[in-house]
C-alpha cells in the first residue's frame, strides 16, 4: 500500500521560502512521475510543478523561476523547494505520484498548509 505524507509548510512573509517534503513508502521515485498542486479556496487545483523520467522537470508559469521540485531516492522524498514566496502562493500543497495510462496520477498525499502574508 503506496502512503505519501507532505511536510514543511507553515507561514512565512511575502519574500520568504519553504521546502515542502513528501515522504513515500510502497512508491520509489527514482523513476519518477510525481508532482506537486496545490489548492486555495475556492479555486481549482492546479499543478505546480511535476517530474518525469522521460521528459524531466514542469513548472507553472506562475511559480517558474522561483519553485524547484527535486527527489532524494536514498530517503524516498520529493521535494519542491519555494523560493520569493508571494500571497498569492497560499494554498494546501498535495504532492501525487503514480502516472496512470489514463492521465493523473494514482496515489495522493493528504496536504500541507502554505500561507504568505503581506
Amino acid at each position: 500500500q503506496v502512503q505519501l505524507v507532505e511536510s514543511g509548510g507553515g507561514s512565512v512573509q511575502a519574500g520568504g521560502s519553504l521546502r515542502l517534503s513528501c515522504a513515500s513508502s510502497g512508491y520509489t521515485y527514482s523513476s519518477p512521475c510525481a508532482g506537486w498542486f496545490r489548492q486555495a479556496p475556492g479555486k481549482e487545483r492546479e499543478g505546480v510543478a511535476s517530474v518525469y523520467v522521460i521528459r524531466g522537470t514542469a513548472y507553472a508559469d506562475s511559480v517558474k523561476g522561483r519553485f524547484t521540485i527535486s527527489q532524494d531516492n536514498t530517503k524516498n522524498t520529493l521535494y519542491l523547494q519555494m523560493n520569493s514566496l508571494k500571497p498569492e502562493d497560499t494554498a494546501m500543497y498535495y504532492c501525487a505520484a503514480g502516472c496512470k495510462s489514463s492521465g493523473g496520477y494514482r496515489y495522493w498525499g493528504q496536504g500541507t498548509q502554505v500561507t504568505v502574508s503581506s
